[in-house]
């Protein structure tokens, strides 16, 4: 009113209510998800043993642990697909966003990253909107990383790896550095450079 500038607004349609409604419910889920990711990291002896010593031994600090909030999915297929089903999380949303998966032959859940040191991947404001996991395993038959599936959340040729932490160190220098993995942002932001980000896999 003070500007005179007038906004023109319009009404959602039933369609685009219904989407941002189900956009909250895959962010609430993949919240707590990176919560119990992460306490399984630190506070169970597999997580501590497998997980956290993985880390410890390339050389990370507690503080960039806790500052990229690295967690870590148990072995055992469906541990935390059960525990989201008890915390009132739907299988249809644990499938959306790529946490669980079908079994092909009876259709039950399965945790799509048992057993993986588990990434956030988060938008530029700093919400999660997605996974990187990282097996530990030699076996060459496993792909060393897995993302999560394309969502109304997780877009991959959007997503850069470490953005809300990096943005601030990218505008002060004018410049960022593009690197593959994450856990090259996260050692290069521990080592003092910050204008540093990783693209989703090969979706550059």
């Amino acid at each position: 009113k003070r500007y005179n500038i007038e906004i023109k607004e319009r009404e959602q349609s039933p369609e685009e209510i219904a989407a941002a409604s189900e956009k909250d419910s895959l962010g609430a889920l993949v919240v707590w998800a990176q919560k119990w990711l992460k306490d399984q990291l630190h506070n169970t002896d597999e997580g501590k043993a497998i997980g956290l010593s993985y880390f410890k031994n390339r050389g990370f600090r507690d503080e960039t642990l806790e500052k990229y909030d690295i967690g870590y999915c148990p072995e055992g297929w469906e541990v935390m697909t059960t525990a989201a089903l008890e915390a009132g999380y739907t299988k249809e949303r644990l499938i959306a966003t790529g946490l669980g998966k079908e079994k092909s032959s009876d259709g039950k859940l399965f945790d799509f990253f048992h057993g993986r040191v588990m990434f956030p991947i988060r938008d530029v404001t700093g919400r999660v909107i997605g996974f990187g996991g990282r097996t530990l395993k030699t076996d060459k038959k496993i792909a060393k990383y897995f993302n999560s599936p394309e969502s109304p959340l997780y877009n991959k040729s959007k997503a850069l790896y470490g953005i809300h932490l990096a943005k601030n160190a990218i505008t002060k220098e004018d410049s960022c550095f593009l690197v593959e993995g994450y856990t090259d942002v996260m050692a290069m932001h521990q080592s003092g450079v910050e204008n540093v980000v990783a693209s989703s896999g090969t979706a550059l």
